[in-house]
């Protein structure tokens, strides 16, 4: 695929040439003879700009280089554009690029770029924020704040993750949910509640991935009260496939949801990354908004752009 490629790299510091991930992607692009431009992002904040800038530049590829929330920042800003996505995956779990089966070697990555095919995906909206992947409320929000805060303090990020879990187990709280999904209207009281873009897959080896990105629908899973054994228990249950159990929890799929709590501002977390909003929280699909280089021949089943 020749057209003009911008990548953004998310970097600690530095400009690309004294980057590790720079100078590895150069490398790639050198010895492909590709010819992109290499952006360097040592923060956030200059992330969020660059993919702005990107945005509104003349690139017909727009490549993300980093984690989830790496891709969130760079995709949500593609969405609805004639700008196509490219990922190369350089975090630690790489959920996206796994659930579109694109390849995590950065060399085969690039490939899948220069030689894959366009596909249109769904991406998720709450109150007007994009989501690749999934938002939530509650247990999780807490954890990812206390492991980004661990690390800070340069704990490794699964021993961080594995502490904070820890933490937000023994300081265990459930709120209560109003919700309006489709028009099916419910209450429950709850640790957390978990939307995802498409379907979440919650049982056995594949559990936390995704079979397709683009039915047009939101996932919806609300975990009774169960208490921090409850939970435990539940996600052993997942692991060998025994998770269903209506008691626990309510699933269910819809293009629009309405969560309501008795606070006028909640924590969520979306994409591996934290942010407060104004409730209630309005969750939208928007359908084959993004459109993204996937392996020509893959596994997953996805509309062509």
């Amino acid at each position: 695929m020749t057209s003009h490629t911008v990548a953004i790299v998310n970097s600690s510091s530095g400009a690309p040439a004294d980057n590790d991930a720079g100078k590895r992607l150069r490398d790639v692009l050198q010895s492909r003879q590709l010819n992109w431009e290499i952006w360097a992002a040592r923060d956030g904040g200059e992330l969020s700009v660059l993919a702005q800038k990107a945005a509104e530049s003349a690139a017909d590829i727009v490549v993300a280089g980093g984690g989830d929330g790496t891709l969130n920042a760079v995709g949500s800003r593609l969405a609805g554009t004639d700008k196509v996505f490219g990922v190369l995956p350089l975090g630690t779990l790489n959920h996206f690029a796994k659930d579109l089966n694109i390849p995590l070697d950065l060399g085969a990555a690039v490939d899948n770029i220069a030689a894959g095919r366009v596909a249109r995906i769904d991406v998720g909206e709450v109150n007007g924020q994009i989501f690749l992947n999934n938002s939530s409320i509650g247990l999780y929000p807490k954890i990812i704040a206390r492991r980004d805060t661990q690390r800070k303090h340069g704990r490794p990020k699964w021993l961080a993750f594995l502490s904070a879990l820890f933490r937000a187990l023994k300081q265990y709280a459930a709120f209560r949910v109003y919700v309006n999904a489709d028009g099916k209207r419910f209450t429950r009281r709850t640790p957390i509640l978990f939307v995802g873009n498409n379907e979440y897959l919650i049982e056995g080896r594949s559990l936390g991935a995704r079979r397709c990105l683009d039915t047009g629908r939101l996932c919806l899973y609300v975990l009774h009260n169960t208490g921090p054994w409850g939970i435990i228990k539940f996600a052993f249950r997942a692991l060998f496939r025994r998770a269903w159990r209506a008691k626990e929890f309510d699933a269910l799929q819809a293009r629009e949801i309405d969560v309501h709590t008795k606070r006028k501002k909640t924590r969520l977390a979306f994409d591996g990354e934290i942010a407060e909003m104004e409730t209630p929280l309005r969750y939208r699909i928007r359908t084959g908004a993004l459109k993204v280089i996937v392996p020509a021949i893959t596994k997953a089943r996805l509309h062509a752009a």
